[in-house]
């Protein structure tokens, strides 16, 4: 009897194995590496709401609500134009080094199994789906520099050509098999190229076309909200986890590094711009130690698989100061309007990281040396990819811009800009009064329906 409740017991436990899943080519789906994935791809989705606080915070509140619209209705936007058509222009079969195919185009034929090109250890569905959270924040960064000026229409039909026309074709360049800056060995772990620059300078060009806000340097355009912005730089930093070390693609020691060299440039970044403010303005900030963050975290973004933890520290340090120089001082001398920052922080220090990859790459960890390990070739290649990223943002954002002004007026009135976005644009309020209601229209046309209903014309109670 003892034997066949062992038996039994034997076939149980197989029967709660879990069911590999095989690949055409014999590549089994690792459950450790699909779980982390799974998590990580999670971590990076947050990462937008997160952005969506840290940018809200920073407006004035007359403008909360349409700055939050802009980063969530994006996980909208971005998630359905990747599963129909973008996931195959980024990664689909090679054409001429700068473009996918659309054979995988509704998804059609990216299923359970691995991918050998992409996902040798988990899902091909799920490789899709992590690279679908870079596709959802990375237009989301671009709002920061046009917000509480641009039209919603425009915005929505901005991002759309913007994906199809930049964020696709360097995707593919930088990730893609065949690629062309992949190819010529540029290295990008996590988006440095990518995400950051490419929205960091779309940032800059869409605020010039715009022009500056009404009032902008003559009246106080203060944060309404700061602490609102702490809490989104820390979904931002939780986040980043999954953002860097979920490039590594699997659960190992690469996954590890990455996260390391994400933490100590991130902390390294906040120290670097509060210090370099504190002497500057003779004060530390709050929201220049989450800005310094989040400067951090950008430098180290391309770098966090190439490098060693002490080199990542470098990178912080020096990402932070000089973020904070290109926001604090040479925003203001040449006078333009980026908003919130976003070419301060992520096309400045998404430049710098990239270059610093260059330098600070080392083979024992990513497989590829920099230049402080003798090979300063890689500055160049770094180099390269980051002048083809400007120019491609540039040249595309001007015609984009250009393009969808002639079928919308990009920027709101004079008139809508002074009441507000929140309210001439949505029809909401952020901070109601005691009414207790956002909708100001609703408001009034229940007070005069009041007023109608009661005998003499009395206000009712």
């Amino acid at each position: 009897m003892k034997r066949v409740w062992v038996l039994l017991l034997a076939i149980i436990s197989m029967l709660a194995l879990p069911v590999a899943v095989l690949a055409e080519d014999g590549a089994v789906v690792d459950t450790g590496d699909t779980s982390f994935i799974i998590l990580s791809a999670a971590l990076v989705f947050l990462m937008t709401p997160g952005l969506a606080l840290f940018y809200g915070g920073m407006v004035r509140k007359k403008n909360v609500l349409s700055t939050v619209m802009h980063s969530f209705i994006l996980m909208g936007v971005s998630s359905v134009l990747w599963v129909l058509i973008g996931f195959s222009l980024a990664f689909g079969t090679d054409h001429a080094g700068i473009i996918g195919s659309l054979e995988w185009i509704g998804l059609s034929g990216v299923g359970m199994e691995p991918n050998g090109d992409y996902s040798s250890t988990i899902p091909f569905l799920l490789f899709m789906a992590f690279q679908m959270m870079f596709t959802i924040i990375t237009p989301a960064i671009i709002s920061g520099s046009v917000a509480e000026r641009m039209r919603f229409p425009a915005f929505l039909g901005f991002m759309v050509l913007w994906l199809l026309v930049v964020y696709y074709p360097l995707a593919h360049s930088v990730w893609g098999v065949g690629g062309f800056l992949r190819e010529m060995g540029a290295l990008d772990f996590a988006g440095g190229t990518v995400v950051h620059i490419s929205s960091g300078v779309t940032g800059l060009v869409a605020a010039l076309i715009l022009g500056k806000r009404k009032g902008h340097g003559k009246e106080p355009m203060a944060p309404h909200q700061l602490p609102m912005t702490v809490l989104g730089a820390g979904l931002l930093w939780f986040g980043w986890f999954g953002f860097n070390a979920g490039s590594a693609l699997g659960a190992n020691g690469l996954a590890a590094m990455a996260l390391v060299t994400t933490n100590t440039s991130a902390a390294a970044g906040a120290l670097a711009w509060m210090a370099t403010e504190w002497m500057h303005r003779g004060k530390p900030t709050i929201l220049g130690a989450a800005s310094g963050a989040i400067a951090g975290l950008v430098a180290i973004t391309p770098g966090a698989g190439f490098v060693t933890p002490m080199s990542s520290l470098v990178i912080g340090l020096v990402g932070g100061a000089i973020c904070y120089f290109g926001v604090s001082v040479l925003k203001a001398k040449l006078g333009y309007d980026d908003s919130l920052d976003a070419f301060g922080c992520h096309g400045i220090g998404g430049i710098w990281g990239a270059l610093a990859t260059g330098i600070f790459a080392s083979a024992s960890v990513g497989g590829t040396d920099g230049l402080l390990y003798g090979n300063a070739a890689q500055v160049g290649i770094q180099a390269i990819g980051v002048a083809v990223t400007i120019v491609l943002a540039v040249v595309a954002t001007f015609i984009i811009m250009k393009l969808v002004g002639i079928f919308t007026p990009l920027r709101v009135t004079a008139e809508e800009e002074e009441m507000g976005l929140d309210i001439s644009l949505h029809g909401e309020e952020a901070y109601p009064d005691f009414i207790g209601s956002g909708y100001l229209p609703t408001i009034v046309s229940a007070a005069k329906a009041v007023s109608v209903s009661t005998p003499s014309g009395q206000p009712g109670k």
